[in-house]
């Protein structure tokens, strides 16, 4: 997104995506050109800030989540270790009895 002068004169383009190529798109021209060019960079810092707080909130909720993470691991090393314990083995990802042969 750029804002020019050209021959004394602001002109305002946006920037747009078109497949894989990017492509200029006029917006206006005068005190048009500079109310856009300052409502893009609003938005812009707008998106921004809710992207850092939804980062901050994803690195809040991995830090409440994390203990629960570690009960869940322990508890499945406790659960391998008693099936094991009680001579059962596995098969495919499945937990099986040994036979008694």
């Amino acid at each position: 997104m750029a804002l020019e002068r050209r021959d004394g004169k602001l002109y305002y383009y946006r920037s747009v995506r078109d497949g894989e190529r990017v492509r200029k798109v006029y917006v206006g021209a005068g005190e048009i050109a500079r109310i856009a060019s300052e409502s893009d960079i609003l938005r812009r810092s707008g998106q921004e800030a809710k992207r850092q707080e939804s980062k901050a909130e994803l690195e809040r909720l991995e830090a409440l989540a994390a203990p629960v993470v570690e009960l869940h691991e322990a508890a499945a090393v406790l659960v391998r270790a008693y099936l094991v314990a009680s001579g059962c083995h596995r098969y495919k990802g499945e937990w099986r009895r040994a036979r008694n042969t």
